[in-house]
C-alpha cells in the first residue's frame, strides 16, 4: 500500500522539474527579447529647432535591428523604418531631409513643426530574438513667445472708485499660461481683483489709494517664459483730480497769453498816398475850375481850324517843402498855388472858356 503510494508521486517530481527548468530557461533567456530603455519620455521642443528622441536596446544577437518609429494618429502615421542606419523605402514629403536614425534606435528631428507634436511609439525587432522592445516618447512643439504687452481699455489715471480692466496680450506663442504681479507680488482672486479662467484678463472693481502701484504680466509656454513692460496705475480722488486739471489749463492758457504777447507782425512798407488837386487854377487869370470835366481839353474852333489845348496837371506840394519859391504870389491855404501849364500851337490870339466858369478876357498864346 504503501509502495503504491509513492510510485505515483515520482512522475509528479518529474513533471515539476521539467516545467522549472522550462520556466526558468524562459525568465532567464534574455536573448529571446529586445530590452528597451528611455532614459526621458517627454521631450520639448520649439518651432524651427530639433528634438532627440532617445532609446537604447539590448540583445545578445548580432544581427542589425529593424527600428519602425510611428506618429500616433488616428491611425498612425509611419515617420521612418530602417535596418540598423539604412532607411527603408521612401519617406513622406513632410519628413524628408528633416530624419536621422542611429545604430541604437535613437530619432533625431530636425526643424520641428507644430504638426511634429504627437506621441512616438518605437518598435525594435531582431530576427533571432522572440520578442520586439517598444516604448513611447511624447514631443512638444510650442512656438516662442513674443513679449507681452499690458493693454487696457481706459487711462492708467483713474479716479477713486472706477473700474479697470487689464488685458496681457501677446502677438506669438502657444500652450500659454498667465500670470500677474502687482509691485512685484502675485495677483490671486481677491474680494476686487478678478482674474479670468485663464488669467489672462485682469479685473479691478472700485480701485482705491492702495491699488496705485506697478503691475506686469508674465506669459509661460514649455519653451520659455517673457514678462511684460512694468504699468503704472495711478488713483486720484475726484478734486485732487479737478486740481490737476484746472491748473494744466491754467498753464496752457499763460502760455498761451505769452506767446502773443511777444509775437509782432512784420511790418512792411506802404506805397505813399498820392493827394490829388481839390482845384485847378487857370494860369493867366488865376480862375478855379469847380468840376472835373473842365480839366478835359478843349478844341474849339478859330477860323475854321481846331485848337488843341492841353493842361498838365502837377501833384499838390506840400508848402512846408517849398519853402524856396519865394517868387510865388501868396494863396489861400487850401490853394496851395498849384501851377498851370497850357501848350498849343502858335496862334495870334485864342479863347479859352469853361462853359461852368465866368467868362473872362482872351489869353493870347505865344
Amino acid at each position: 500500500m504503501k509502495a503504491e503510494i509513492e510510485a505515483p508521486s515520482k512522475p509528479r517530481i518529474l513533471s515539476q522539474i521539467l516545467l522549472l527548468i522550462c520556466v526558468g530557461s524562459f525568465d532567464s533567456g534574455g536573448v529571446l527579447a529586445v530590452n528597451m530603455t528611455i532614459s526621458n519620455t517627454l521631450i520639448r521642443g520649439s518651432v524651427g529647432g530639433e528634438a532627440l528622441l532617445s532609446v537604447r536596446y539590448t540583445s545578445f544577437s548580432l544581427d542589425l535591428p529593424v527600428i519602425k518609429w510611428q506618429l500616433r494618429r488616428e491611425k498612425s502615421v509611419t515617420v521612418v523604418q530602417s535596418i540598423g542606419t539604412d532607411i527603408i523605402g521612401t519617406l513622406r514629403p513632410e519628413y524628408r531631409d528633416r530624419i536621422l536614425v542611429f545604430e541604437n534606435g535613437t530619432l533625431l528631428l530636425h526643424n520641428l513643426r507644430l504638426s511634429d507634436d504627437g506621441t512616438y511609439d518605437v518598435e525594435i525587432s531582431i530576427t533571432d530574438d522572440t520578442f520586439t522592445g517598444e516604448a513611447s516618447i511624447t514631443l512638444t512643439v510650442d512656438e516662442s513667445i513674443s513679449r507681452p504687452y499690458i493693454d487696457m481699455e481706459s487711462s492708467s489715471v483713474l479716479e477713486l472708485s472706477q473700474n479697470v480692466i487689464l488685458n496681457c496680450s501677446h502677438d506669438n506663442g502657444t500652450r500659454t499660461t498667465y500670470r500677474w504681479f502687482k509691485g512685484g507680488k502675485p495677483v490671486t482672486n481677491m474680494t476686487r481683483f478678478v482674474l479670468s479662467p485663464d488669467q489672462k484678463l485682469l479685473t479691478i472693481t472700485r480701485v482705491v489709494m492702495a491699488d496705485d502701484d506697478i503691475y506686469v504680466c508674465t506669459v509661460e509656454n514649455p519653451v520659455g517664459n517673457v514678462t511684460s513692460l512694468p504699468l503704472r496705475l495711478t488713483v486720484y480722488r475726484r478734486s485732487s483730480l479737478y486740481i490737476i486739471l484746472s491748473t494744466g489749463g491754467i498753464f496752457l492758457l499763460i502760455t498761451l497769453v505769452t506767446v502773443c504777447a511777444c509775437w509782432t507782425p512784420s511790418k512792411k512798407s506802404k506805397p505813399p498816398v498820392r493827394k490829388s488837386l481839390s482845384r485847378v487854377y487857370d494860369r493867366c487869370h488865376h480862375s478855379p475850375i469847380s468840376h472835373t470835366d473842365d480839366l478835359l481839353p478843349k478844341t474849339p474852333e478859330h477860323n475854321g481850324v481846331n485848337a488843341v489845348t492841353s493842361l498838365y496837371i502837377l501833384q499838390q506840394k506840400d508848402p512846408s517843402l517849398d519853402d524856396s519859391s519865394s517868387n510865388s504870389v501868396e494863396s489861400p491855404p487850401e490853394l496851395d498855388n498849384p501851377p498851370c501849364y497850357t501848350s498849343s500851337p502858335s496862334f495870334n490870339g485864342c479863347l479859352v472858356q469853361s462853359p461852368r466858369s465866368p467868362a473872362h478876357s482872351p489869353c493870347r498864346y505865344t
